[in-house]
């Protein structure tokens, strides 16, 4: 007898298709009550099925298309907007396509008649469905109508603003008029740093251009632009944030830093506020910096078994410098944060000195410079000398003063944290040299170099097989006969990682340990080429290798690789 999944039930459905056992469903029959979920919903939770298995099992039962994936990437937020975002939550439905006769709407629950009747009274269309996943859906309103929301706030605070033409000499704006409570200034710039934080972003970059002004958010690493005010709201904008930050807002010819405290519904924050002149405008740079408590682990830094013991051993060491390199925004103070926090006890007195203070660690002196109160790192060094201080941790060694002082620190029996800018571990050695300190000085205090970058996660809900081409296997040092062993992945991009493919970054680490054979080569002053030949002879796996071993394991991607090591 042939089987007609039009008259069929789901669960026949589901065993016809091979999509679960007779004693799954069975058992879901039993508990979906206590659920109080359908039978498809049952077996997701579970974990008999995936979504996508209810949704491929209620298109043979219903004749319903799925929806298509590549689709909800773009759409139009006009037709996304035709239904009123509380409708749309609620009942679970989005619009994602309209014609002269009729509007797509992608829904969970086809089979609903009352939610199809309202439906076509508000788009007084017709009305024809697609099937869409429980979890898809909710990404993808989420993605959309706060998009929405947020076009509308912005239209909201600059629709009223005023232009007034004024020669250079002059403010742009009235600042005390626009450091009123209902201000569209205000408005606008309380939006743009509210969106930051709730997605996430580590940077605002907000930057005229000829026709508008564009703001982009610096999320994983990688900007992304949230949106586009016109031209005429950027001088305000901008002197608002000078205001903010306490800065002279009639210069404009000159770089300024400055920094707000603020404090959201969402969080407190420190924002580090950079203004520059451009020939089209200055252009502002906020860092946002977390002021809530520490919550990073070692263990949760991307660490592999290997390279975590060899760090876990040093940071116990009872004196001696830690290096830890690499650009900025490569999360070198997250590191030694969570070292600091994975070795302090009642028993130690840890001081820290940092510009600024980037996160809060409960127990742990604190202190923050103010260069303009002559509150430099090494007067506040010298002061901590007098702090009776078992553990330093200096925030950054930018000149011979303050590695003159980390490494007398080291030398009469503290244990120094630090960071410098440097491309890798050896060069590391070497950059210390040149800023002025003796090689053996620099032999006799160094215990470990740890160079460090952030690569970005694949996202994994669109993460998708990848056949690299020749051209990638050739930067990234891979022959063909090692490729053939690889699995390689990639994220196709989708409504949760907002179609960039990646979601989410993990650290990529080089550990140099200082051997004695290690600290011959920097006592006799060789070059940082020899001293990376020694290392490597030593065990040293570098960032390629280990940005290469979390590719293999499908973590991050060839690309990511390339962009951010080199071979060896």
């Amino acid at each position: 007898m042939t089987f007609n999944p039009q008259f069929a039930r789901i669960g026949e459905i589901f065993l016809h298709l091979e999509l679960a056992t007779e004693d799954q469903i069975k058992e879901a029959l039993i508990k979906q009550n206590n659920f109080n979920l359908k039978l498809g919903e049952t077996l997701i939770k579970l974990g008999y099925i995936e979504e996508g298995d209810l949704l491929k099992a209620l298109h043979h039962q219903l004749e319903i298309d799925i929806v298509d994936a590549n689709q909800l990437l773009d759409l139009d937020p006009e037709v996304v907007s035709l239904i009123p975002e509380p409708f749309a939550v609620s009942n679970r439905v989005i619009a994602i396509a309209e014609d002269d006769d009729s509007v797509v709407v992608a829904t969970t629950d086809p089979e609903n008649i009352v939610i199809q009747d309202n439906l076509r009274k508000i788009l007084t269309k017709n009305v024809r469905t697609v099937l869409i996943g429980e979890s898809t859906l909710t990404d993808t309103l989420e993605r959309y109508y706060k998009s929405i929301r947020t076009t509308s706030e912005v239209e909201d605070a600059v629709g009223d603003f005023g232009f007034v033409a004024v020669d250079e000499e002059e403010n742009e704006i009235n600042v005390e008029k626009s450091a009123g409570a209902d201000a569209p200034i205000v408005k606008l710039v309380n939006l743009i740093i509210t969106e930051a934080i709730k997605a996430g972003a580590t940077d605002i970059h907000i930057e005229p251009l000829y026709k508008n002004m564009r703001v982009r958010y610096r999320v994983d690493g990688a900007l992304r632009e949230v949106m586009s005010p016109p031209i005429g709201v950027h001088a305000g904008v901008i002197s608002l944030i000078k205001v903010m930050s306490k800065l002279n807002i009639a210069e404009r010819r000159l770089p300024q830093d400055g920094h707000i405290s603020l404090r959201t519904a969402l969080k407190a924050v420190d924002v580090r506020v950079s203004i520059t002149p451009t020939v089209t405008g200055e252009k502002a740079v906020l860092r946002l910096l977390d002021k809530g408590d520490f919550g990073f682990k070692l263990t949760t830094l991307g660490f592999s078994e290997y390279n975590l013991e060899i760090f876990k051993k040093w940071i116990k060491r009872p004196y001696g410098i830690i290096i830890v390199s690499g650009p900025t925004g490569s999360g070198k103070s997250t590191t030694l944060h969570a070292a600091l926090k994975e070795i302090q006890d009642i028993e130690t007195n840890i001081v820290t000195v940092e510009d600024p203070v980037e996160y809060r660690l409960e127990g742990v002196c604190q202190i923050e410079t103010k260069e303009k109160i002559g509150l430099t790192f090494g007067a506040a060094l010298r002061s901590v000398l007098r702090q009776d201080p078992d553990i330093v941790l200096i925030g950054e060694i930018r000149d011979e003063e303050t590695a003159d002082i980390a490494v007398k620190f080291s030398l009469t029996g503290h244990l120094v944290f630090t960071t410098l800018h440097a491309n890798d571990a050896p060069a590391t050695i070497t950059r210390l040299i040149d800023i002025g300190i003796p090689s053996f000085l620099v032999g006799s205090s160094l215990n470990l170099v740890m160079a460090q970058r952030l690569a970005r996660k694949i996202c994994t809900h669109c993460k998708v097989d990848y056949q690299p081409t020749d051209e990638e296997l050739r930067d990234c040092g891979i022959t063909k006969e090692e490729a053939a062993k690889i699995n390689f992945k990639i994220g196709k991009g989708c409504v949760r990682c907002d179609n960039t493919g990646f979601s989410g970054r993990t650290g990529v680490f080089e550990i140099l340990e200082v051997m004695p054979s290690i600290r011959k080569l920097i006592f006799e002053g060789q070059n940082q080429d020899i001293i990376r030949e020694q290392a490597l002879e030593n065990g040293m796996r570098t960032l390629h290798d280990s940005a290469m071993e979390i590719m293999i394991q499908g973590i991050t991607s060839i690309r990511e690789v390339i962009k951010l090591t080199i071979v060896d």
